[in-house]
């Protein structure tokens, strides 16, 4: 959907993307992933999240949230699309609307035949604000790292360090 239109700017877009296995099974990690509301309590830079509405589409669930991101001077409200796909353990997030041009980000859980699931988590944005994207440019990586550990603490936190 739309993917040609991203490639003009390939360069000047922070990227990242990561497969990692966890001891956790897919359905204990996707219950993680889905619960948006919760964010606020573990998920760094973000000082606020809400779910503005939900929708039950039989297959999938489309929920529209506001997460408030808080970072050094900056603190902006964005809106994003979030689908739900219980089972095939897939969420897909799209920018609504706030500081970006554009966001895009999925997660993909996968159990694995010797137990615990492999995490295949991808994010693609740019912001308007051109200060904001040199800033976020110089620490993505990190920060995307830091963020995807957020979630690896929280599952030992939920569901104990093994699984």
């Amino acid at each position: 959907m739309g993917g040609a239109r991203h490639h003009i700017f390939m360069n000047a877009m922070p990227k990242h993307s990561e497969k990692r296995k966890l001891p956790y099974s897919a359905q204990q990690m996707y219950d993680l992933v889905a619960d948006v509301e919760r964010y606020q309590e573990f998920l760094p830079w973000t000082a606020a999240a809400r779910i503005r509405s939900r929708r039950d589409c039989g297959d999938h669930e489309v929920m529209a949230a506001d997460l408030v991101i808080s970072f050094k001077v900056f603190r902006e409200r964005f809106g994003s699309r979030v689908v739900l796909w219980p089972d095939t353990h897939r969420i897909e997030t799209e920018y609504l609307d706030g500081p970006f041009r554009y966001l895009q980000s999925h997660w993909q859980f996968t159990d694995l035949p010797e137990g615990g699931c492999e995490v295949d988590f991808s994010v693609d944005f740019e912001f308007r604000n051109a200060i904001l994207q040199k800033v976020i440019g110089v620490v993505f990586n990190e920060a995307m790292q830091r963020i995807v550990r957020a979630f690896e603490d929280r599952a030992a936190a939920l569901y104990g360090p093994g699984g």
